[in-house]
């Protein structure tokens, strides 16, 4: 799960990911995400647990000693850097899905979907578009489709919706669809 750290979301966003949390403890699904307890982060990881939820939380030592490690997760592992993070979370995780976020938000999806894209691994990902926040960068992989620089194929790799319920049952139902040769 990437979503933004920052203590500074609408509440819309709040609600969304709260409203996550409950989802994935109620589908018995464990929260793999960044670690955090402030932000969309704490938020997420918060609704989880008090559902019932497990929640594993990854973060690098140097956020811990800022103080912003979730105190109360059921497992936080801490790794060395941003980069050991990412290939940790890769591994535990089945599918990535991102709510609302920053720069670290899009960097992580990203990478995820960059991974799958060149044969790295076979996972799902998709955003929550939560009130419309990823209509520009939808649209902006649909121009780079356009422009021929996303191939077609590869525009299925990246799901969205804007119901938990259903994006969570489309993530779940993902196949890699047939890849078009990188070169």
């Amino acid at each position: 799960m990437f979503l933004g750290g920052s203590g500074a979301a609408k509440e819309v966003y709040v609600e969304a990911a709260r409203h996550l949390g409950r989802e994935l403890a109620r589908r018995g699904l464990t929260l793999v995400y960044g670690g955090g307890r402030i932000g969309l982060m704490g938020v997420i990881a918060d609704a989880a647990l008090a559902a019932g939820g497990q929640v594993i939380g990854v973060i690098p030592r140097h956020l811990v000693e800022r103080e912003v490690a979730h105190p109360g997760l059921s497992d936080l592992r801490v790794v060395g850097d941003m980069l050991e993070r990412k290939a940790l979370m890769a591994e535990l995780s089945d599918a990535f899905l991102a709510l609302p976020g920053g720069y670290g938000t899009l960097d992580e999806l990203f990478e995820m979907l960059t991974w799958t894209q060149i044969g790295t691994q076979a996972k799902a990902c998709g955003v929550l578009n939560v009130a419309g926040y990823y209509d520009p960068l939808l649209a902006w992989v649909d121009h780079a489709v356009r422009e021929g620089l996303v191939r077609p194929g590869h525009r299925d790799l990246l799901l969205s919706g804007d119901d938990v319920g259903t994006l969570l049952d489309d993530l779940a139902a993902w196949t890699l669809p047939e890849m078009p040769r990188l070169a």
